[in-house]
């Protein structure tokens, strides 16, 4: 089955890490979240936000005492050359490889990037070859 059209930004309002070491998360996160040109939203006691991911220390009020289980959380990238910088910003900062920069059998043109953060989670960037999108974001104004 070939996929001709993605949908994205409608099923996930957000998504909730809890780790063992907020510091060497926030160290990962920031630098692969920087290269794919995503800002860390803040910052507060026990935990850091970028978009709709909540990243929380374990003692945090959010963690209810409990880490998370093991995740796989995928990154859009603009192009094949910002998947590669995620990589490496990636294993400079704490990741571990789970599969270098290429293309993938998923859809033609899907070209991606595996990290495991310092917890484990399986972290990706992917660029899905040449499209048009509708739109850079949603955008909600409150």
């Amino acid at each position: 089955m070939e996929t001709n059209e993605l949908h994205r930004g409608r099923l996930i309002d957000h998504i909730q890490l809890v780790v063992r070491d907020l510091s060497a998360s926030r160290s990962f996160y920031g630098a692969v979240l920087e290269v794919l040109g995503i800002p860390i939203g803040g910052e507060g006691n026990g935990f850091f936000w970028v978009d709709e991911l909540f990243i929380s220390s374990l003692d945090s009020e959010a963690s209810t005492g409990a880490l998370t289980g093991r995740h796989h959380l995928a990154f859009q990238a603009a192009d094949e050359a910002t998947v590669r910088a995620f990589y490496e910003a990636g294993l400079a900062h704490g990741g571990t490889d789970n599969g270098g920069p290429g293309e993938r059998p998923y859809h033609p043109g899907y070209y991606a990037a595996f990290l495991f953060d310092p917890d484990g989670n399986n972290i990706e960037a992917v660029f899905h070859g040449a499209a048009n999108r509708s739109a850079p974001s949603v955008k909600i104004t409150f």
